[in-house]
């Protein structure tokens, strides 16, 4: 298709050339064929949820609309971008992109797209649009790339997030993958994390700007050196809490964490609070977490100090909590101790496998084109496959989600654009691909149906309410997040195998999709 040519290796990724190629190629195809202004529609889903092997997700967390608003807007070609488009050449030494449509590229920006998307923190579930785009064929076909890459991560790492703060109880929550995480993407996970429910972060730029003091002690360096100097692990505690009193939290398994660890902790913590200061807490990072945690509660307790944190951190993920939660529930008492005393003490670090989303490393989103206008009207497009739960759901469309009596949501149902769903009435529903599965919702079984797509981005704008600054509130996205989570029933909430969510479409929509397959024979 093309002969390489020499790079400098100096182009700084993210711009608008951030993209797979084709869609380029794409564009000019168009352009030459006089359908780049032809409207389209556009919807970005997921197929299936996160499964992390030993433990599945039952919903996901839709995250990453704020900063991508923030890029879409701003979004538009440089002449370096030109002019590596330019000098690409075909197979056969001519110019790939002709003078034409580079000229038409160089005008290029999204100003012409409309956006709606399910608000930022709210649950969604496979084969629903999270995300939809209206507007000009080719420029929405250049925003596919982009729009994947900046939403898919961040709803996955989302996820992984709400999981990890469910299965902590209540208890906070700090992001700690910096170091492990993929290069740039660190901070956009950082981010996630904070929509998905962790309270703080290490990665300090990242925390910085999303208004969240960023958190952290120190590492078992520390104690290293002081211990090759000659002068011991109290010495280094010591060193600590001379320098952050208010603040001291002491890093405790270097070198035995029962022997020596917590006692020399707490030495030193009986200074600071002669000093009149409270000392924060101490970390464990190794060994059979939920044990340290009674036996270190034990010793702080009998110190008198009671009320001091204990961070645990190493390798921790929502299942890897819930085992450590539990495990102290069962033998807590054997310590004479209280065991939700115990957990109400407990911090969770959680590192690499929630940056990296353990398990699950990637959310397999999609962006479909679902309608085409011809003559002043939409026209319904699908594509027809061999795995039935592969075939789209065409044409525009509308998502509802219902609740029942007590406010659980039971389902999300696609409706035509025509449609909609109104209390009081019985409704019929259909499985998205499988002929065989159907029901009826009596009208006393549902009393609710909340709309969940909403406009974001118009004319080059955001104009979702508040704007720009609301859009990237992490405060009431969070919010969002923890309501909707409580709305979703015990068993989908489940760590392990959870409950399979209702995802349906309405009659009018599975009789348009089953005339649309007929007519492709």
């Amino acid at each position: 298709m093309s002969v390489p040519h020499t790079g400098t290796g100096d182009r700084l990724l993210g711009g608008i050339l951030s993209t797979d190629f084709y869609q380029l190629t794409m564009a000019q195809l168009y352009f030459r064929a006089g359908l780049a202004d032809r409207p389209a529609r556009f919807e970005h889903f997921f197929r299936s949820y996160p499964d992390y092997g030993r433990h599945q997700a039952g919903y996901c967390v839709a995250a990453g609309m704020a900063p991508f608003a923030k890029w879409m807007t701003d979004a538009h070609p440089t002449d370096a971008d030109l002019e590596a488009l330019r000098g690409h050449r075909s197979s056969t030494g001519q110019a790939l992109f002709g003078d034409d449509f580079l000229g038409w590229f160089a005008d290029l920006d999204f100003s012409a797209l409309t956006l709606h998307a399910v608000p930022e923190g709210r649950v969604v579930h496979p084969n629903t649009p999270i995300t939809v785009v209206e507007g000009p064929l080719a420029a929405a076909q250049l925003l596919e790339t982009p729009l994947l890459n900046r939403l898919n991560f961040p709803t996955l790492i989302a996820t992984k997030a709400a999981r990890v703060s469910e299965s902590a109880l209540g208890r906070p929550v700090l992001e700690f993958g910096m170091r492990r995480a993929a290069e740039a993407g660190a901070d956009a996970a950082t981010r996630a994390a904070l929509v998905g429910g962790a309270t703080s972060t290490s990665n300090t730029a990242a925390g910085y700007t999303w208004g969240v003091d960023p958190s952290g002690t120190h590492a078992h360096s520390m104690i290293q050196a002081y211990l090759a100097l000659g002068e011991g692990e109290r010495a280094a505690f010591q060193a600590y809490a001379d320098t952050y009193p208010d603040d001291c939290l002491l890093l405790v398994d270097t070198v035995d964490t029962l022997g020596s660890g917590v006692p020399n902790a707490i030495a030193v913590f009986e200074g600071l609070r002669r000093r009149g200061h409270r000392p924060v807490g101490i970390r464990l990072d190794s060994g059979d977490l939920a044990y340290l945690a009674i036996q270190a509660a034990r010793q702080l307790n009998q110190a008198g100090f009671d009320e001091a944190t204990i961070v645990l951190s190493s390798q921790l993920d929502e299942l890897t909590i819930w085992q450590i939660t539990h495990q102290i529930q069962e033998e807590a008492s054997h310590a004479g101790l209280d065991a939700q005393a115990v957990i109400n003490r407990l911090v969770f670090g959680v590192g690499s496998r929630l940056a990296t989303s353990d398990g699950s490393p990637s959310l397999d989103g999609v962006y479909k084109l679902v309608a085409l206008k011809r003559d002043g009207a939409w026209q319904p497009a699908i594509k027809r496959s061999d795995t039935p739960e592969k075939v789209l759901n065409p044409g525009t469309k509308r998502l509802w989600r219902v609740t029942d009596q007590q406010g659980i949501a039971t389902a999300d149902v696609l409706s035509t654009a025509d449609e909609a769903l109104l209390p009081g009435a019985a409704m019929a529903l259909h499985h998205h691909s499988r002929a065989d599965v159907s029901r009826v919702i009596r009208a006393e079984e549902w009393a609710g149906a909340d709309e969940l797509l909403q406009r974001v981005i118009a004319d080059g704008e955001v104009v979702s309410d508040g704007g720009m600054e609301a859009l990237n509130d992490l405060g009431v996205i969070s919010e969002r997040r923890r309501a909707d989570v409580a709305a979703l029933g015990p068993g989908v909430r489940r760590l392990v195998n959870p409950h399979t969510y209702h995802v349906s479409i309405t009659e009018s929509l599975w009789d348009l999709k089953q005339e649309l397959l007929a007519k492709l024979g």
